[in-house]
């Protein structure tokens, strides 16, 4: 009898070496506190560049989209506020100003459209998530308009409601009553 080779599924494994090679999205970074703050009416995927110890730091997961936006200057999108902490093994002239600003690669004619969405209807582009893509590093913009704090109430109210719809939908599907008896 021979032994079967051990087979290695990338599914599996949280080695992140290989992360999004494979054609699946694996997110490193997300920035909720923008879908929060933001109506966001469209996004954009946008390649970024990076030195080669941000990329490791942000394999290992050490992004911080807190406070960050992106800008239209001269023709070019830039990506400002973005914290990527140094890779702790990079040492010297390896090592990377955490908080630089960051250049975002995009067709013209999508900046073009992006800067003509963002003076006319006075939006926002902000960074939505960071994720791996066929080995590379890629950011989710979105288009996105301010909400006032009555809004954000409002965004609040109409997702508990959902909520509450999708498990009164559950429980009548699994043939749960929806009185309980104490």
């Amino acid at each position: 009898m021979s032994a079967k080779p051990a087979i290695h599924d990338s599914r599996v494994s949280r080695d992140s070496r290989g992360a999004g090679r494979d054609g699946r999205k694996l997110v490193v970074a997300s920035n909720r506190r923008a879908r929060h703050d933001y109506a966001i009416l469209d996004t954009v995927e946008a390649g970024i560049v990076l030195q080669g110890s941000e990329v490791k730091a942000i394999r290992d997961g050490q992004v911080k989209l807190a406070d960050a936006y992106a800008r239209i200057v001269n023709g070019a999108v830039w990506l400002d506020g973005v914290h990527i902490p140094p890779y702790q093994f990079a040492h010297g002239i390896g090592a990377h100003d955490p908080d630089r600003a960051r250049k975002l690669l995009l067709h013209q004619r999508e900046i073009d459209k992006l800067r003509a969405r963002i003076q006319t209807e006075r939006l926002a582009l902000v960074p939505l998530a960071f994720y791996f893509l066929g080995g590379k590093v890629k950011v989710e913009l979105g288009l996105g308009q301010g909400r006032k704090k009555g809004d954000k109430r409002q965004a609040l109210a109409e997702r508990d409601s959902q909520r509450e719809i999708q498990r009164a939908m559950g429980r009548q599907a699994k043939g749960i009553s929806d009185t309980r008896s104490r």
